[in-house]
């Protein structure tokens, strides 16, 4: 077993077919095939079904093992790099949306000045989608909602906490008020995120409390795809503060949501690995600029532990 063959293992996984796996390594279909060859006969197991065109339940577990290989020979190139003073080398990173929009920038910024060979790649995601690629090892760190729908493999930092609101027309009963309690939202129907969600196991739980319930009209995972649909005019949103536009126009009121439990978003990586050098300073970098930005957008708290 060799670091081609697992290359040529996780690059089938990645893109599906032999030949798009010898593209993405630059190298000719007939290699690849070669390499994924060897390997099962010295597994003695298949590991790509060649009939369905997917990865066997074996192909699966030796795809988890490989990423972690790969990316423990890649920090080992970074830690290296490091001790003569250098940040070189890549990191994969995923965040929610909303997150995403005012981070992002900010975070590109700072590491093309501070770490300008560090190769960043940045996967946008909902929490539920970035959550399997962390476990898998195909993200390094991602920006999600705490806590995760599955924490046991994870490790989990507090970003920052925002408030809840809710979009109305202008016509609506509750427009030109400050806020509105739980209670006064009882058996409305809404746009809200899918059961089993950090987001929805909030809401519920902050119902539940008050005696309330509202009503899914439908039940939307992503929020900037609840925010488009809630202007569109398909419903209203419980919607946290970096869904909101940075204006709103004549025909829609903001209202804040009193009972609701600030939104809490945090870095997540897996508990097992230890982090590259470029992952580290990714990490300093984020909890430097939550520490020192998020408090200039409205409804944003930063937590005590990026301060």
């Amino acid at each position: 077993m060799d670091l081609r063959q697992l290359n040529a293992l996780v690059a089938l996984a990645d893109h599906g077919t032999f030949s798009a796996a010898a593209d993405a390594l630059h190298t000719v279909q007939s290699n690849v095939s070669a390499h994924i060859g060897r390997l099962e006969t010295e597994l003695g197991s298949s590991l790509f079904d060649r009939t369905g065109g997917h990865l066997t339940e074996e192909g699966e577990a030796v795809v988890r093992r490989a990423r972690r290989i790969t990316a423990e020979l890649d920090a080992a190139r970074a830690d290296v790099a490091e001790l003569r003073d250098e940040v070189v080398g890549g990191v994969t990173i995923g965040m929610i949306g909303t997150t995403a929009r005012w981070l992002v920038p900010q975070m590109m910024g700072e590491m093309n000045e501070r770490h300008p060979l560090v190769h960043l790649r940045i996967s946008e995601g909902t929490t539920t989608a970035l959550e399997p690629q962390l476990s898998s090892g195909k993200l390094d760190m991602a920006v999600i909602l705490l806590p995760p729908p599955s924490s046991v493999d994870l490790a989990t930092e507090d970003l920052f906490e925002e408030d809840m609101f809710l979009i109305v027309p202008t016509e609506d009963k509750f427009a030109g008020l400050e806020s509105v309690n739980l209670r006064q939202l009882a058996n409305m129907s809404f746009l809200l995120p899918p059961r089993g969600t950090a987001a929805r196991t909030e809401i519920d739980s902050a119902c539940r409390a008050m005696g309330v319930s509202l009503i899914a009209k439908a039940e939307i995972d992503g929020v900037r795809l609840a925010t488009s649909l809630t202007f569109d005019g398909y419903g209203p949103a419980l919607l946290p503060a970096t869904a909101m536009p940075s204006f709103l126009n004549e025909g829609w009121s903001l209202v804040r949501v009193d009972g609701l439990p600030r939104r809490r978003v945090g870095l997540a990586y897996p508990r097992r690995s230890y982090p590259s050098a470029p992952a580290r300073a990714l990490r300093e970098i984020l909890k430097r600029i939550v520490a020192n930005d998020a408090e200039m957008h409205p409804g944003l708290h930063p937590s005590a532990a990026s301060n």
